[in-house]
């Protein structure tokens, strides 16, 4: 009996110690991976496809929910985006890639997919234009609703303009605070004429002066 609970303990100890090394190592592999494969990484547009393939791929080693964006190359850098795509319980992973993330000079490294000029949505058939949306803002509590107003917005095509606003509002506001600062989000066609909205442009600044920001 003894010797079974030595052997248990010594099972436990071996599990957790396992454990947490397991997710020290994983974020560790994938700096080391980066690091290795940075050249690669940096021209992906050579071989885009296969590159992105196993960036993916050691991505979700850590995380199924997660992928990533590149930015363009300027002064000799290219932005590194490290996105939950939207999964809230994906952040934490996202934070600790990002607070992992290796010490490069070509390479800068942003968690959570950020604020965008706001740009045109093609998207299940649809097309908007950014400059045509409107948004109604209206506190609750600690959360913000929002109502997306979209001219050409109709019931038919109500799952490709519902994916617009989300598509809109996350390059407007940013992923991180779309998914922990707003609440309910509406479509509609056209806004009454008494209410006040704002255009994706000022949103920015609309919704962190409701925030006291």
């Amino acid at each position: 009996m003894k010797h079974a609970f030595v052997v248990l303990i010594s099972l436990m100890a071996a599990f957790l110690f396992s454990c947490k090394r397991g997710g020290v190592t994983r974020e560790q592999d994938f700096r080391n991976w980066f690091k290795s494969n940075e050249d690669t990484l940096f021209n992906f547009e050579k071989n885009r496809e296969r590159t992105l393939d196993k960036l993916r791929t050691e991505m979700h080693k850590l995380n199924p929910s997660l992928t990533f964006e590149f930015g363009p190359i300027e002064d000799g850098r290219r932005e590194f985006v490290i996105s939950a795509d939207g999964i809230k319980n994906a952040f934490p992973e996202v934070e600790a890639l990002y607070a992992a993330a290796p010490s490069l000079p070509r390479w800068k490294f942003i968690k959570f997919r950020p604020r965008r000029k706001p740009m045109d949505v093609n998207y299940g058939g649809v097309s908007v234009p950014a400059a045509s949306v409107k948004v109604q803002l209206s506190r609750n509590g600690q959360l913000a609703d929002l109502t997306v107003f979209i001219p050409t917005y109709s019931e038919s095509k109500r799952e490709a303009y519902t994916g617009i606003a989300f598509l809109l509002l996350d390059g407007t506001l940013g992923e991180y605070d779309v998914e922990t600062r707003v609440g309910q989000i509406q479509v509609e066609a056209a806004p009454r004429s008494t209410i006040q909205t704002f255009s994706l442009e000022t949103l920015p600044n609309a919704f962190d002066t409701l925030f006291g920001n």
